[in-house]
């Protein structure tokens, strides 16, 4: 097993701030990922941000924890861009930030969603799974028969009917993040029966993609009538998690040109599985803040 070298294991760990975007945006690009300054910026913003700085300059180390619930209280904290600088990989730095940061989350139930690569430090650090999501991305195509559920842009008179409906499926009030999604996404569009609200998603931009998340719906039809009227709105390709537990969007999706690109594990810590109604949560916002 490998251990902190002398040198980074005294670096201290810090909070980060949105002034912190452009190093976090180095960092993923150092490791390989997109820089998403895009989403870097949404985290920084509404989440908690812990990072190691590199005395030769940027960062060693970073994540980003988003909690939901009461702010004296949370009820859940989601983890997500846990990375490493390439230079200071495999020394346990990502062992010992991810140990603060569970520290300072005291007795707060946690989540985060691991990649093949990293889920064994996490199964190590005591995270168990509790199920998985696919990550899919192309071009949308049209085609076969049109859900039959009504949807349109969502207005300023949506935003509390979102955030009731929200809380109810993801089992904790997000509405310090979900309040800026009308500036974060570029569509943000609600499903409707009778005047009420049945489900609601957005698209936003994410370097050459548009992200669907969060999809919330009753049920695949609106899920289904939800993305398609997305995809009708824009030229780039689309990109989501979708809950494996949700077979027939899944075959949807593919049919609709929507492929494969990988497969994560979802994990918690301290709650035997996630908050809310697995059956109504179809794509998180992304799923490093769930």
């Amino acid at each position: 097993m490998s251990t902190p070298s002398s040198s980074s294991a005294s670096l201290p760990i810090r909070l980060l701030t949105p002034r912190d975007l452009t190093a976090c945006a180095d960092l993923s690009e150092d490791r390989g990922w997109p820089r998403e300054e895009h989403k870097w910026g949404l985290l920084l913003a509404a989440g908690k941000g812990y990072g190691i700085d590199d005395p030769e300059g940027g960062l060693v180390s970073a994540c980003v924890v988003t909690e939901y619930g009461p702010q004296d209280r949370p009820d859940l904290g989601a983890i997500g861009m846990v990375l490493v600088a390439e230079r200071h990989a495999r020394q346990g730095i990502g062992r010992r930030l991810m140990r603060h940061v569970m520290a300072e989350m005291a007795t707060t139930p946690l989540t985060l969603c691991a990649t093949p690569y990293g889920r064994p430090l996490y199964e190590e650090l005591g995270f168990k799974v509790v199920g998985h999501s696919e990550m899919v991305r192309g071009y949308f195509a049209p085609g076969g028969a049109e859900p039959a559920v009504v949807t349109r842009p969502a207005t300023a008179e949506d935003l509390i009917p979102i955030l009731r409906l929200d809380a109810e499926v993801f089992g904790a009030d997000r509405t310090h993040v979900l309040t800026r999604l009308p500036a974060f996404a570029d569509q943000l569009r609600v499903a409707e029966e009778n005047g009420r609200i049945i489900g609601y998603t957005a698209a936003w931009p994410n370097m050459d993609t548009h992200v669907v998340g969060p999809l919330t719906a009753r049920d695949t039809e609106t899920a289904k009538a939800l993305v398609a009227s997305l995809a009708a709105h824009t030229d780039r390709p689309l990109r989501t998690d979708i809950d494996v537990r949700h077979e027939e969007l899944l075959a949807w999706l593919k049919e609709r040109g929507i492929a494969p690109v990988g497969l994560n594990a979802v994990m918690t810590y301290g709650i035997p599985d996630l908050p809310g109604d697995g059956s109504r949560r179809f794509a998180p916002l992304t799923v490093a803040a769930g």
